[in-house]
């Protein structure tokens, strides 16, 4: 829901500040990140995280942008990105949604607390306990894979027991009618594993 609020900084679609922080304690901000981070690091940026193939036209967009005048507005930063990439991907989402994503994702180290949470959540699990895991992002659900595919490894030599046994071994993704309900469940997959 948080992403809903004008004042996070969250959407591209609402006037807010650029400053995409789910802790309002936390340092770093996108506005901080858009304004001073070089060229190369926004770029790598928004290749890494945001997985936008125009991430080098983005980035130069950004920079020249922010020599003229500070980014200090999510709908300023969406319009440079617009103007910068035209056309949505595929013809399905705003210029703007991977930038944006990455910018979020960066700010909140959000894949360092998925792979966190998961870890404390195994340690937690009562033995037949079981996990379920959403994500939303490709990179998300590659973390989860991988730490749910670890922790159902048996080491044979060092005599290690799987922590999990998978329960699914593709990740559950929601149905058209479900999407068409909720566009944003469109890009969620869910994972579940038990604890052995």
């Amino acid at each position: 829901m948080q992403l809903d609020k004008d004042y996070k900084g969250f959407s591209f679609l609402r006037e807010g500040p650029l400053d995409m922080r789910m802790d309002p304690t936390s340092d770093l901000t996108a506005r901080e990140i858009v304004n001073r981070w070089p060229e190369q690091e926004l770029g790598n940026l928004f290749r890494d995280l945001g997985e936008e193939p125009r991430w080098r036209r983005a980035a130069k967009a950004v920079v020249e942008a922010r020599r003229k005048k500070q980014i200090e507005t999510t709908t300023q930063l969406a319009a440079v990105i617009s103007a910068a990439l035209k056309t949505p991907l595929k013809g399905k989402w705003h210029p703007a949604t991977l930038i944006f994503q990455a910018l979020r994702m960066c700010v909140n180290k959000e894949l360092d607390a998925i792979a966190e949470g998961i870890s404390k959540a195994i340690q937690m699990l009562s033995k037949g306990g079981r996990l379920g895991v959403m994500s939303f992002h490709s990179l998300e659900d590659r973390i989860v894979k991988n730490i749910f595919k670890d922790a159902s490894k048996v080491i044979k030599k060092g005599k290690a027991l799987p922590v999990l046994k998978l329960l699914t071994k593709k990740p559950i993704a929601p149905i058209l009618a479900e999407i068409k309900k909720n566009p944003r469940a469109r890009s969620a997959k869910l994972r579940f594993a038990e604890k052995v």
